[in-house]
Order: structure tokens, then sequence, then C-alpha cells
């Protein structure tokens, strides 16, 4: 299975857009490479804009070019969009609906031994309490690709969320991608594990491993976490009757918190979720910090069994 990292297929759909769009535009602060956006501002430099350390500035000219008609993407890191830049952000983008796409690396604890500094748990929860946002986390490079030529169509504001560390690709090119549309890449009526992000890949290893233990398990791509598949996440609900929710991303506001929102309301059900728990992160190698905050194919495993024995 090939291996690469989401922002590459983020590099590479931009590139493409910048072929088929005139309008796509992208800023950068002083983060151009390690966001693979130098690919666009070597063949596009009349296109591109380097900001410099100035991410709140950043934010502020993308939504004046959203503005004047331009598709901006402001590239930077998850941490630094969410927690410097918020500011500008629910004002300048969200209240007056720009149409910004916010295309961030380093999402998540795989960022790896840059440490807690730089290892976005929170970035999500911070997005998508924001009125008008909307928030996608593929789930590989291919998807990440297939998001970003999605959200240079989408009218209204994105925040796209991307990781550093190379991993697994398990979508296809022909695979179809539809913001606020989930896909099912396993059917299985025993439990539903729902992912996001470099999650997804986690959570079909587990659903392996529950089936030579006799557990078929559905597996839903939940790449949209704003504006939620209430259909796809309400059918699993009523069918397995209990589900797991596992991201690279803290339990509290991301992914889990979406889901049980939702289904306390519709359909109540056992539901765990996997996740960093109100906690930072630390510096180590990707794998080492996905072992000690059980962000593992196993931890979904047993959390799987558990939520089983309790519907």
């Amino acid at each position: 299975m090939a291996l690469e990292s989401g922002r590459d297929g983020f590099g590479k759909a931009l590139l493409e857009l910048g072929e088929t769009n005139s309008k796509v535009v992208a800023l950068s602060a002083d983060l151009t490479e390690s966001i693979r956006a130098h690919w666009f501002a070597e063949k596009y430099p009349h296109r591109f804009f380097q900001m410099g350390v100035a991410e709140q500035d950043m934010i502020g000219t993308s939504a004046g070019l959203a503005l004047s008609g331009f598709i901006p993407f402001a590239t930077t890191f998850a941490v630094f969009a969410a927690q410097r830049a918020q500011e500008q952000i629910r004002m300048a983008v969200c209240y007056n609906r720009s149409n910004v796409k916010i295309a961030v690396s380093h999402g998540g604890l795989t960022v790896g031994e840059d440490g807690a500094t730089h290892q976005g748990l929170e970035d999500i929860a911070v997005m998508r309490v924001l009125p008008e946002m909307t928030v996608l986390v593929p789930a590989d490079s291919e998807e990440a690709r297939l998001a970003t030529l999605a959200a240079a169509e989408w009218d209204g504001p994105v925040y796209l969320r991307l990781g550093r560390t190379p991993t697994p690709v398990v979508t296809e090119n022909a695979d179809p991608f539809q913001i606020g549309k989930a896909r099912i890449l396993a059917e299985g009526n025993d439990v539903t594990i729902v992912a996001c992000g470099i999650m997804v890949n986690a959570a079909l290893q587990a659903r392996e491993m529950l089936e030579k233990e006799g557990v078929a398990a559905r597996v839903l791509d939940m790449h949209t976490i704003k504006p939620l598949d209430q259909e796809a996440l309400l059918k699993a609900a009523v069918e397995t009757k209990c589900m797991v929710t596992a991201e690279e991303h803290s339990v509290i506001g991301g992914l889990g918190g979406a889901v049980t929102e939702f289904l306390s309301a519709e359909q109540p059900i056992p539901i765990l979720r996997v996740g960093t728990q109100d906690t930072f992160g630390e510096s180590g190698t990707p794998d080492e910090l996905l072992e000690k905050y059980h962000l593992t194919p196993d931890a979904i495993k047993k959390a799987c069994q558990k939520v089983v024995q309790s519907k």
C-alpha cells in the first residue's frame, strides 16, 4: 500500500486548480514547502502571496481577495490557524461568509518530534463551532486531493485539515467525494466505526481484527465533520445499535463530539470515542505517540468490543 501525506495530496490538487481555475490564488505564512504550496508558487508566482510570519494578516488578506472574486487558499499549520488567527477567521471570513479556503498541515499527534506546541489537537472543535464554516478531514493523500478540488467549488468558508506524516492510501482515484456525504468503506451490522483522517485506515485494520472474532463492523469515512452526514449516521445507529468514533484529535468537540451531539437527540445508542483525552501531546515519533495516546487499531477494536457488550 502506497504511503503519502495528506499535504502532498493538497499540493497536487492546488497545482491542478492553478491550471483549470484562474481565480484560485494561494497564500502562505512562511510555511510554503511545509504545506506543499511551493509547487503552485513556482508555477504561478503572480498568483501566490508570501505573507511572512503573519497568520492574522494572511487571513484578512484572504478575505479581501475572496470578496474581490478570487478563491484564496490560505495555508499554515493547524495550531496557527485555529489559535493565532481565530479572531480573523471568525470575523473576516465566517461573519462575512468570505469564500476563503483555509488549508492546514500538521493536524494531530503525528506531527511527531515537533511536540505539543505544533500538534493541533483542538482545531476541529474550534473550527466546527464557527457559523458558516465547513470542516473537512480527509483520510489520506488521494482523498485530500479530492477534498481540495471539492473545496474550490464549494461556496463559502472551508477548513481543510491535512497531515504531515506519510500514511497508507486507502482512497482510489475514482472514488466519489462529496462534501457532507460519508463514504461507507465496509458493511457490518454489529457495530459502526466512524473515523476521519488517518484513523480511517486504523478503523479498517480494527475491522479486520474484529472480523476474526466474529464481529462485523461497518466503517464510515466521515471526511466532512461539518456538515455531518446525518442520514448515514442515523441509518448506522438504527442498524448496528452501537458506535465507536476515532479521530486524531481531542475527544472533546471534534468528530466524537459532533456524532454524540447529533445521535443523543435523534437516536441514542451506546457510543465510545477514541481520541486524545483532554491532554496536550509531546515529542516522539508518530508511531510512539499513537501508541502512547491509544490511537491505534487495537484501541479501536477494544472500544468496539466494549460497546457491543453494552448495547
